[in-house]
């Protein structure tokens, strides 16, 4: 069960700080991308005959690798706890029908048919194989955004298709009343007209059909017009949909690091994000000296992603995404007392001594609780160990 449990951990969770996963994930990614590429070059001749024997072992070795990822995923999917209440067939009918599971299933199964039906010609399965490239989906966490805001978006998407439905069938029976007489052969019916409007509304433009009476060319003009407003209102919608989806993420793992710290750990949800909404993001490169041992203490730094060391004497320590230092410099203005270095490419998130003066002098409810969180504090920890063991592992210090 330990095995199975740590399998699942490698193939499903996919956590960045589980070395494992993550070379799992990029091997898959590689192979996936492999495939792809592999579909394409066997259709230029000079290269597929002579390596032919090549491409077949890459197919016979990738099929069976994607073959035991999809039994593994079968095998482990029991331990998901969304599934854990419908017992083990259950867990697994229910796994098999989701949507990875079934761009798995048939990344696969066209070697399979025509395993099992030698004599038929199935080379047209062949096209199939593409659909490995869908897998990169369950490997990319910005297609799965995408996803989200395509799902949370379908009604104004849904809108929208219609408008362009009803605009195109329109234009296209405008345009077959207009040009039927003289361009039969172009206009003679509506779904010819229609091919018309839509290489018209899309600003495509082929050329292939073009109006030639006077009245066809003013109309002509007014559709191309409609087609650069309405073509262009699904893109707004998806672009402000993904911006809205990255804001609502970032304030969510924004607001749980600050909610975190015990500094502002009395504070209510409202203050909390005053916090956040006062934090500004910095990128450091690997080998940075973020923070030096005597300098000014006029900030705290959360950690959105990366990792640094904290040079503290006589082990040094190291803080990951999550965890934070500084939080007591915006109360006490000292020196530094250790040295802070970036290992990683690590992006904090800052919140500066000023803003945060700033912020406690307007709300003074806000300042006794910040300032009685502090005092207690003060009084119960008395060096780094005392603070990191009572923080149950989220580390914190007063750099």
């Amino acid at each position: 069960m330990r095995f199975k449990n740590r399998l699942y951990e490698i193939l499903e969770s996919s956590h960045p700080d589980d070395r494992m996963s993550r070379l799992f994930d990029w091997f898959m990614v590689a192979l996936i991308v492999a495939n792809v590429a592999a579909v394409v070059i066997e259709t230029v001749e000079s290269i597929s005959v002579p390596f032919e024997q090549a491409f077949l072992i890459f197919e016979l070795v990738s099929v069976a690798l994607f073959t035991i990822e999809y039994f593994l995923r079968l095998w482990v999917c029991t331990e998901h706890l969304p599934l854990k209440p419908f017992g083990p067939v259950g867990a697994r009918l229910r796994f098999m029908v989701g949507p990875f599971s079934l761009i798995d299933l048939a990344a696969i199964l066209p070697f399979y048919i025509a395993l099992v039906f030698p004599a038929v010609d199935l080379r047209i399965l062949r096209i199939f194989r593409l659909l490995r490239l869908l897998k990169l989906a369950r490997y990319s966490p910005a297609l799965a955004s995408l996803g989200r805001v395509l799902k949370d978006e379908r009604r104004a998407l849904g809108a929208a298709l219609l408008i362009m439905l009803a605009l195109l069938v329109v234009s296209g029976t405008v345009m077959y009343h207009i040009e039927r007489e003289v361009q039969p052969e172009k206009f003679g019916s509506i779904p010819q007209a229609m091919w018309w409007g839509m290489a018209t509304l899309t600003t495509v433009g082929y050329g292939d059909v073009v109006p030639i009476t006077d009245l066809g060319r003013s109309v002509g003009m007014v559709v191309m017009i409609f087609g650069l407003a309405m073509f262009a209102l699904p893109i707004a919608i998806i672009a402000s949909g993904f911006a809205s989806e990255i804001n609502r993420r970032d304030f969510v793992v924004t607001w749980g690091m600050v909610a975190a710290v015990p500094l502002f750990a009395g504070l209510d949800a409202l203050s909390v994000s005053r916090v956040s909404n006062l934090l500004r993001s910095k990128v450091v490169k690997p080998e940075t000296v973020v923070v030096r041992k005597g300098e000014p203490a006029t900030a705290m730094y959360f950690i959105a992603s990366g990792e640094v060391e904290v040079d503290l004497k006589p082990n040094p320590i190291r803080l990951g995404a999550g965890e934070f230092f500084g939080e007591m410099a915006l109360l006490q203005k000292t020196e530094r007392t250790a040295t802070v270095r970036t290992i990683t490419r690590t992006r904090f998130l800052l919140l500066d001594q000023s803003d945060f003066d700033e912020l406690i002098d307007a709300d003074a409810e806000l300042r006794k609780a910040v300032t009685s969180v502090a005092e207690g504090r003060l009084e119960k920890e008395d060096d780094w160990g005392s603070q990191r063991s009572e923080r149950n592992g989220t580390a914190t210090t007063d750099d």
